[in-house]
């Protein structure tokens, strides 16, 4: 069985949300969820987050990845038809001319979970034994980390950590990372944009998730911890317990 929760907020500067989100547990061995953050100035970043969302959540119900054997698959195919949506609108609208959108998704079937990720959006595997990011960024500072150019605790705070290399929407087609994770009862699956994941460590992440309270409530924990330190970003997560 699979449990599943989300939250998402302005922040406490920005006038606008420009993230996005969407999850759902259709079945005992079903779930979805995906999270993305826009750019592209006040209005074209909340429009493409919200293009991409439904565009890919449509692609995922009409393929029924379930039934087709290649979750994997069909979640790349879903994210290129998102792309190809955001893509088109910027090239028709003057408004939203260069727009993007991150984009981190998950595909549970049974006890695998099928991951994707376009810029800096995160997911995390949670459980007894720690957390582990499932994702790489898509971002200046996170090449530097693995050029060794600076350490993991300089990129926290780094002048350029909003820098993203990949976006989706950006390119007429998308290179996104694909990652697959079994899973066991007890884990938790979280899915969150950098408003979160800049703000709250990933030891704070852990002792949340495990220890702070219901897991109900745990998106609303990190929101109000995220907010009490001045919340400079939106702010979006995504839990799922795997029970």
């Amino acid at each position: 069985m699979i449990h599943a929760w989300g939250i998402t907020d302005k922040g406490a500067v920005r006038a606008q949300n420009q993230d996005g989100f969407y999850l759902d547990v259709p079945s005992e061995q079903l779930a979805v969820g995906v999270v993305c953050d826009g750019m592209g100035g006040a209005k074209a970043g909340n429009v493409a987050s919200l293009i991409a969302v439904e565009t890919f959540v449509d692609a995922l119900k009409q393929a029924a990845p379930q039934e087709e054997g290649r979750p994997a698959a069909v979640l790349a195919q879903a994210a290129e038809t998102a792309n190809a949506a955001v893509f088109r609108r910027a090239a028709a609208d003057p408004d939203c001319r260069g727009m993007g959108t991150t984009m981190v998704a998950v595909l549970v079937v049974e006890r695998m979970a099928y991951l994707l990720n376009i810029g800096d959006s995160r997911a995390y595997h949670i459980n007894g034994g720690g957390i582990t990011r499932l994702t790489r960024d898509h971002s200046v500072v996170e090449d530097m980390v693995a050029r060794g150019d600076i350490t993991p605790e300089e990129a926290r705070n780094h002048p350029r950590k909003n820098l993203i290399t990949r976006a989706l929407g950006s390119e007429e087609h998308i290179r996104a990372d694909l990652y697959e994770k079994e899973l066991q009862p007890g884990d938790f699956l979280l899915l969150c944009s950098d408003g979160l994941s800049n703000i709250v460590t990933d030891q704070e992440l852990l002792y949340e998730v495990l220890h702070g309270g219901e897991p109900a409530d745990c998106c609303r924990r990190l929101l109000d911890i995220t907010m009490a330190r001045g919340a400079p970003d939106n702010v979006t997560a995504v839990l799922f317990q795997i029970v």
